[in-house]
């Protein structure tokens, strides 16, 4: 899975950081998770603690989208195989189906071609009747990947506003909350425009807290946010009317009563709609956890809902680790710390990288002898770059690192001095994995 495996371990603490990142990649994958929460017994679909008899319905669509969509999609094609009547997600890394039509997009940053993508998801839940079954596989980048600009707003207004917001430092509560009420699709919508049909999410969970209504923006959970609330992201990040005129006007308007609110809890549309969060970051912490177990390790998982800025979170996470060595509280050395979640990064320089990018950065520029830290964002690319993440000790070069954390461009330096982990598209996304491993 990491590429580059052979130059990154060379200490046993390497070895156990890495074995810790495959171990949580893999047990998040699409292909293990609908494995074990999802069964066929004849005519009953199992899905987590939830029973569906297949005969009462006419037909059995697939819709969805996300990083990890097509590999839901494919998983359940294994299972199902030709129960399923059509489907289509939208995605940007594809897999092999034979009954589920795999569409293009882009992300984190909306595109035309996703936007032709996401008509047709609209298309085949719309056709979709009280018969039907649809299976959504929602998952991490679904935001970006199934754009569907509401009636008055481009294209280039979303692109715009999502770029304004990513380099603003706003959590993705706060992005989602925008990109719902720009969105024919997100917020619930999604379930709104298959009603009557039966609608089952199967969730795999990339924010903190793994909320239903905002992972891949909710299509098919009820939306708690309101216009107002999207209005208030955009005042609060400073996003001037000149940048999104046109997505203002609509908030200002859907504040005023003039457009309907996305669907809440108390919609009828949920009546016959329910969603399902199969994986999350925990599911990868805890395998991580189990393989330093096995190794000899004591391990402790400090939280799966880490946030805020990544270089100030790093700081953090060595200063636990200082603890460790120095006074073996809270848990004795050899140790393993690990954590999830999703830091962010609030642009300032003109460099390029990530959050797990710039938490490696920020460790190395903390650490003390007998700690390694590894960062990854488990889809297998961080930020904009082509990197999973990185891995670090006291023997990595910091010549220079200081000057390419105060330009945010954790990227070049890391890979300069040989620290990048490279896996690829993974086939998952359940957010970040941090790994430190104390001797």
């Amino acid at each position: 899975m990491i590429s580059n495996r052979g130059a990154l371990s060379t200490t046993p603490a390497r070895e156990i950081a890495l074995a810790c990142l495959e171990a949580g990649i893999e047990a998040a994958h699409p292909k293990a998770v609908i494995r074990e929460k999802t069964a066929l017994n004849d005519d009953l679909l199992r899905i987590g603690n939830s029973r569906y008899d297949l005969s009462e319905y006419d037909e059995i669509v697939v819709l969805g989208g996300g990083k990890a969509s097509a590999q839901v999609a494919a998983a359940l094609e294994s299972i199902l195989g030709e129960r399923i009547d059509r489907g289509a997600v939208v995605t940007n890394d594809p897999a092999e189906t034979t009954r589920i039509e795999m569409l293009p997009g882009e992300h984190p940053i909306p595109s035309k071609q996703g936007v032709e993508s996401t008509k047709r998801v609209l298309e085949l839940a719309d056709s979709a009747d009280e018969n039907a079954l649809i299976l959504a596989a929602i998952t991490g980048g679904a935001s970006a990947l199934l754009p569907a600009p509401a009636d008055g707003v481009s294209l280039a207004d979303m692109q715009t506003v999502t770029r304004t917001l990513l380099d603003s430092g706003a959590t993705i509560d706060e992005i989602n909350a925008v990109r719902k009420h720009c969105s024919a699709l997100k917020g619930g919508q999604l379930a709104r425009t298959a009603a009557p049909a039966t609608v089952v999410g199967l969730l795999f969970s990339d924010v903190v807290g793994d909320d239903p209504g905002i992972i891949g923006s909710g299509p098919t959970a009820p939306d708690e946010t309101t216009f107002g609330d999207a209005l208030a992201v955009l005042d609060r990040y400073g996003v001037e009317t000149d940048t999104g005129s046109a997505i203002r006007t609509r908030f200002e308007r859907g504040a005023a009563g003039n457009f309907p609110e996305t669907p809440d809890a108390g919609d009828a549309v949920f009546e016959r709609a329910t969603t399902h969060v199969l994986a999350s970051n925990f599911t990868a912490l805890r395998a991580a956890r189990e393989t330093a177990n096995r190794r000899g390790y004591d391990a402790m998982i400090l939280s799966s809902r880490v946030r805020g800025e990544a270089r100030e979170s790093a700081t953090t996470h060595v200063a636990i680790a200082e603890e460790i060595l120095e006074t073996g509280n809270p848990i004795s050395p050899p140790a393993v710390l690990l954590s999830g979640g999703e830091t962010t990064v609030s642009v300032r320089g003109e460099g390029s990288g990530g959050p797990n990018l710039e938490f490696a950065l920020g460790a190395r520029l903390e650490l003390a002898e007998g700690v390694t830290v590894a960062s990854v964002d488990t889809d297998g690319k961080d930020g904009s770059t082509d990197a999973a993440g990185a891995l670090v000790d006291r023997n990595t070069s910091r010549d220079g690192g200081q000057e390419a954390l105060q330009e945010n461009d954790s990227y070049r330096f890391l890979e300069s001095v040989g620290a990048l982990v490279e896996t690829g598209a993974t086939g998952t996304n359940v957010n970040d994995l941090r790994i430190l491993v104390v001797e």
